[in-house]
């Protein structure tokens, strides 16, 4: 895990953030004009699809001088003054020509980054096409950035694995969404109240607002479609003996009466719930560390619009966001630049006071180490937790209860299965049935399921929600 000492820094901004959404315009519009420029406008929206064998091994880093800040422009790379050698080895370790050690980690599949010799190194893997359809050279990188430990003294790399891949060809999105209202499937919710009674499902009026492709984009959006969810890592008698130590039961809207989570919000039409997952943890970490002295509410736009991680309203991670962005360029109120559900420019008021995060990292170390256990003690001790899962057509009928996915499908609304991101608040074990479950605060409105939140099946991997669970350090 990386553990630096944030400065306050210029906002980064990038050109693909420029591109002004007026209201009058529909999402699909928004979508089409993303994709006329991706491939010049790479790093903000990236249909990447890279599997670990394709990172592990051999890389060389042409890397500028290192003398910029936060605020760097990396969309060339300028005069090369560092050549730098590292071996991404499994599970974790990075080793360079000088046989010094660090880790590394996929960042699901867009990309990775290093972390050697007090540096910390992260680029988007080189792609060509769009999210309809792509192919990715997972053996060289977009031009990323470099930063000191401190975040400080700031540099621009390239990467090109020594020896090539095999270009990956991949559909992650139907050339086209369908731009027609959303409609309820009222049998579909009939059958799966008829065929188990872990979960209650019923059809929200609320949803035939939004078109089809809204909806799709509601729960994750193109940018985070995962062909292949890890698996959970294996525990360990060592993990399993930790967790024989925590309650049956926890939730961190109760600890001893106190509740730690902040209010359930709604992402709209936008593909921002990796966002709203990211800005949740960091409220529920500074209402812990304060006491509840300090309850901010963080700024979601400031991330979509404003950084050159973020994947706007098309998708993205929470590792880029609560993590690396959090890091590098701080956070703001909601004042400083209020939702709006759509890409707009940039516009946080530059006076506006950052919250910093000091520590980040996937629970379990890297890309692929998670589990249930770690999750486990993860919450416990240090808070809530982003976590993705895949959503399935069911799911969003969820009204109560332990849910788990049925098969039955929307027959009205055929979408994409995408990894929708949430916070996970508690674990426990229904009392009646003896089934264990996650508790988790969704973004779609406090109308929705239990009061915001619902609860899944827990220890079985659950439409892979137990791995990718994400930890971060806020600073109070």
């Amino acid at each position: 895990m990386l553990s630096v000492q944030p400065q306050r820094g210029s906002v980064i901004r990038t050109s693909t953030k420029s591109i002004t959404t007026l209201p009058s315009l529909s999402i699909m519009l928004v979508r089409a004009v993303l994709l006329a420029v991706c491939v010049t406008l790479v790093r903000s929206d990236t249909p990447a699809n890279c599997l670990y064998e394709d990172i592990r091994g051999t890389w060389t880093f042409q890397e500028t001088e290192r003398s910029g800040d936060s605020s760097l422009n990396c969309d060339q790379l300028g005069p090369v003054v560092h050549t730098k050698t590292f071996t991404l080895s499994f599970p974790d370790t990075a080793t360079d020509e000088l046989g010094n050690e660090g880790t590394w980690t996929m960042i699901y599949n867009q990309g990775f980054e290093v972390n050697i010799n007090e540096r910390s190194y992260f680029a988007f893997s080189y792609y060509e096409g769009d999210f309809t359809s792509s192919t990715s050279f997972c053996d060289r990188t977009f031009n990323g950035w470099s930063r000191d430990k401190t975040v400080r003294n700031w540099s621009c790399f390239s990467a090109q694995k020594n020896t090539k891949t095999t270009p990956r060809v991949t559909r992650k999105v139907k050339n086209s969404l369908p731009t027609r209202a959303f409609k309820n499937d009222h049998k579909m919710v009939e059958e799966i109240n008829g065929s188990q009674t872990s979960w209650r499902a019923k059809a929200y009026p609320q949803h035939e607002k939004y078109t089809v492709e809204e909806m799709f984009l509601r729960a994750g959006g193109p940018g985070s479609v995962l062909p292949s969810p890890p698996s959970p890592a294996p525990a360990t008698p060592q993990q399993k003996a930790r967790v024989s130590f925590l309650p049956e039961n926890f939730d961190w809207r109760d600890v001893e009466g106190v509740n730690y989570v902040s209010d359930v919000r709604d992402q709209a039409s936008c593909g921002s719930c990796y966002v709203f997952a990211s800005m949740a943890q960091l409220e529920a970490r500074l209402r812990m560390a304060t006491r509840n002295q300090r309850q901010d509410v963080f700024s979601t736009q400031d991330a979509v619009s404003c950084s050159t991680l973020s994947q706007g309203c098309m998708g993205g991670f929470a590792y880029l966001i609560a993590g690396r962005y959090a890091v590098d360029q701080g956070v703001v109120a909601e004042e400083c630049n209020p939702y709006t559900a759509l890409d707009d420019a940039c516009d946080t008021d530059a006076s506006c006071a950052r919250t910093y995060v000091s520590q980040y990292g996937y629970v379990g170390g890297y890309y692929g180490a998670c589990n249930e256990e770690l999750m486990l003690q993860a919450l416990v001790e240090n808070g809530p937790l982003p976590v993705g899962y895949m959503v399935y057509d069911d799911f969003r009928n969820y009204e109560g209860g332990i849910y788990h996915h049925t098969g039955f499908k929307n027959d009205f609304n055929p979408l994409e299965l995408t990894s929708h991101a949430v916070l996970l608040v508690g674990y426990g074990v229904d009392s009646s049935t003896g089934e264990k479950y996650w508790t988790c605060k969704n973004s779609w409105g406090a109308d929705w399921g239990e009061g915001g939140f619902f609860r899944i099946r827990r220890g079985t991997n659950e439409c892979s929600i137990e791995s990718m669970a994400f930890d971060a350090t806020v600073i109070p």
